[in-house]
């Protein structure tokens, strides 16, 4: 807790003095570009941090906000994208925000294409600084449900997918058929805004299929590591049984973890640490294999 807080402090005296650099424990220097515009909407905007060393980078961890596709902000994610700097310090990052649903909008394929062209834009900053442009997709809650439904759907023309080496997933619906996610409290609204179902699709596809990310899973799916708490009443911990079948059935390499607690305990000073931990010996053993 007093490293944490310790790390809070010194990155908002940062802040506060308009430094374009944020310094973590260990030496570990960051410069960073806030809320840079990646479309024409007020929403479409992002932070990037990344190593003052741009030689040492290896890929780039783009972070995904919950919310239930109607709300939260990237700015949730920062105290644990600070976290994972501290592990990583070889890797960039891009922190997104992306356009919200409401009840006159629909989820897909906004959201996904959000992502895309966030993903573009961080092609076009690659090239710029001579890096490879390797994505790590990172998400919690509906920001999982996302980069599982970016990095695995086929159907969508994203044009960096296959950019795409590895998801991780923090208590995401990869099922949203699943009876026990019919529970969640906005169900309704989810249900209503999820895609635009007066739209026709492929004779072979429903608009129920389009939006579960398990539906989509293939051999070619990126590796994907998985965390979902034990007393979650948003997220049922039925959904870690699902992803994991159908992941296996796939042969995809995958992880997945339960932590003690519900739906927001992911990121306390207990699990926090548990899950970077994972991620970096996830990626250990599939990034190499991924990035050739």
């Amino acid at each position: 807790m007093k490293k944490n807080l310790k790390l809070l402090f010194l990155v908002l005296i940062i802040f506060s003095c308009k430094e374009k650099t944020i310094k973590l424990n260990n030496n570990i220097s960051f410069d960073v570009q806030k809320n840079i515009s990646y479309g024409d909407n007020s929403e479409q905007q992002l932070d990037f941090y990344f190593p003052q060393n741009n030689d040492s980078i290896k890929g780039i961890f783009v972070m995904i906000h919950g919310g239930g596709w109607k709300a939260g902000d990237k700015s949730n994610l920062t105290r644990f994208a600070f976290s994972m700097m501290e592990k990583f310090p070889d890797y960039a990052f891009a922190n997104i925000n992306y356009r919200l649903a409401n009840n006159s909008s629909f989820i897909l394929p906004n959201q996904t294409d959000d992502i895309d062209n966030a993903l573009d834009f961080l092609v076009k900053k690659s090239v710029e600084m001579k890096v490879k442009p390797h994505f790590i997709l990172l998400g919690n809650s509906a920001g999982a449900h996302l980069s599982m439904l970016y990095g695995y759907n086929t159907l969508f023309d994203d044009k960096h997918r296959t950019k795409v080496k590895a998801i991780v997933n923090i208590v995401g619906p990869a099922d949203l058929s699943d009876p026990n996610f019919k529970n969640y409290s906005d169900y309704a609204f989810v249900e209503k805004h999820m895609i635009d179902l007066s739209k026709s699709t492929p004779t072979d596809l429903t608009n129920q299929d389009i939006p579960n990310p398990v539906y989509w899973i293939n051999k070619n799916s990126p590796p994907t590591i998985s965390f979902y708490g034990n007393n979650d009443y948003v997220i049922p911990l039925s959904q870690k049984k699902i992803l994991d079948s159908a992941l296996n059935k796939n042969k995809v390499i995958n992880q997945s973890f339960e932590f003690s607690g519900g739906h927001l305990d992911w990121s306390n000073e207990k699990n926090a640490p548990f899950i970077i931990n994972a991620i970096s010996q996830f990626l250990k053993h599939t990034w190499k294999r991924r990035s050739n």
